[in-house]
């Protein structure tokens, strides 16, 4: 179809019948009905662009947005604090029409750039090597399962259910490809309870996981010895902070989001995909990798390394055929990386533990709440609520919070709630109190 756009109705049709539809309702089939707007907006034929925009504009209004609410939600997504040097020097013109890696010669900054982005990845994942990023943390597990299935020679993944659900849904999409099986892996109180026994490829442990509660990497990694599997590890970069880094743990490949680090949250993106893994499989490292050389006068120059690999060359015998990276959201990573520093990251982390604990223990005081799981937990905990968290979550919006994340039966229901260091003691007493209102 090309850049095809569908004008005319015999253009629609000819749209249609490519899709194997039979209706323009059939396309928008995967709408649920209650978001479907019926009959069309109620506005004037013949206005004006700037009336138009207006009455959208109006609309727009009507909606509740993340700025206005104060946010306790994560899963996957944090308000992390975007510091104004961060903005300012990522969106210097150097960075965001930069030239392409492809031409060392006039990319040298940006190059330099995603080889410190680099470097600062591996040290958060305890790994020898990372690469420029990837799309999301959802494609780097991706990624990361193609690796160690790759490496291993076995498709069979023990996948733990502690593992962010939209990450497994996305794993599960891919796996349907590929031929990967993957085997859910229940959590007992909050942590994964591993088999004692199989022959799998990978096995893939969150830490910490969704519910925020720490797994046991050395359990996980006795897993996947007695298994025969690589262990792939989906890493909170921010918990690295106060946490020993998974690779010490003896992972073979960290992935995760690197979001929190430069992005603020907006709507499901722009995202970072985080990926290191041990420097034995380089060769089957996905997408770009930056190395540091010299040029013919000895000077220090930074190049894209290692391109001559199956996903450039030999496709139908890759593991990976992503040749592509964030480069834009790479370097905000690191330029916020490099103004935290070792300390600023230790710092961040024990904000955010702190604020955890002081916000958990103000939900359970409040009659009807309740601990989800008994498992310890770092910067996100999960609640059991005397009404539906779902129910929670909308009146709370009313009260001016987003209250957290509504779990799914998966996990037995109740509410997901993170807290980062952009919380103030004064917003988690004004959270709790309405809390402990909308609950009654």
């Amino acid at each position: 179809m090309g850049h095809f756009v569908p004008h005319t109705d015999a253009e629609i049709a000819e749209m249609l019948a490519f899709l194997g539809l039979s209706s323009t309702e059939d396309l928008f089939a995967t709408v649920p009905e209650a978001l479907r707007l019926a009959g069309g907006l109620a506005m004037a034929p013949g206005l004006s662009e700037p009336d138009v925009a207006a009455e959208m504009g109006r609309l727009a209004a009507v909606n509740a947005v993340f700025p206005q609410l104060v946010c306790f939600a994560g899963g996957g997504v944090y308000d992390h604090e975007v510091p104004a040097a961060t903005r300012s020097l990522t969106f210097r013109s150097e960075f965001v029409t930069a030239y392409t890696p492809y031409q060392p010669e006039v990319a040298q900054g940006v190059l330099q750039m995603l080889f410190e982005y680099q470097t600062m990845v591996a040290r958060l994942a305890g790994l020898e090597v990372a690469n420029a990023s990837l799309y999301d943390g959802a494609s780097a597990l991706v990624e990361g399962v193609n690796l160690a299935v790759a490496a291993s020679g076995r498709s069979t993944v023990w996948l733990s259910r502690g593992v962010n659900p939209s990450w497994r849904s996305v794993l599960e999409t891919f796996s349907a490809g590929t031929g990967h099986e993957l085997v859910d892996v229940a959590l007992v109180d909050g942590v994964t309870a591993w088999p004692a026994d199989g022959q799998v490829g990978a096995v893939v442990v969150q830490y910490p996981n969704y519910l925020g509660c720490l797994e046991d990497l050395g359990e996980a990694r006795r897993a996947a010895d007695r298994a025969g599997a690589l262990l792939v590890v989906v890493s909170d970069p921010v918990s690295t902070g106060l946490l020993r880094s998974p690779g010490s743990f003896g992972a073979d490949v960290v992935v995760g989001e690197g979001q929190p680090f430069g992005t603020p949250m907006s709507f499901g993106g722009p995202l970072l995909g985080l990926f290191a893994c041990r420097m034995s499989h380089i060769r089957r490292l996905p997408g770009r990798l930056v190395g540091e050389t010299v040029d013919v006068e000895g000077r220090t120059a930074y190049v894209t390394t290692l391109r001559t690999r199956e996903q450039d060359i030999r496709r139908e015998k890759a593991s990976s055929n992503v040749c592509t990276n964030q480069t834009l959201i790479a370097v905000a990573c690191a330029i916020q990386l490099s103004w935290l520093g070792t300390g600023g990251l230790r710092e961040l982390a024990l904000r955010c533990a702190r604020g955890t604990r002081y916000t958990r223990h103000a939900l359970l005081g409040i009659d009807g709440v309740a601990p989800l799981v008994g498992a310890p937990t770092l910067r996100e905990f999960a609640v059991r609520t005397p009404v539906p968290a779902a129910t929670v979550v909308e009146r709370m919006a009313d009260e001016g919070f987003l209250a957290g994340v509504a779990l799914s039966d998966e996990f037995g229901g109740g509410l997901l709630v993170a807290v980062t260091e952009r919380r103030t003691r004064a917003e988690i007493d004004q959270y709790a109190a309405a809390f402990e209102k909308v609950v009654r």
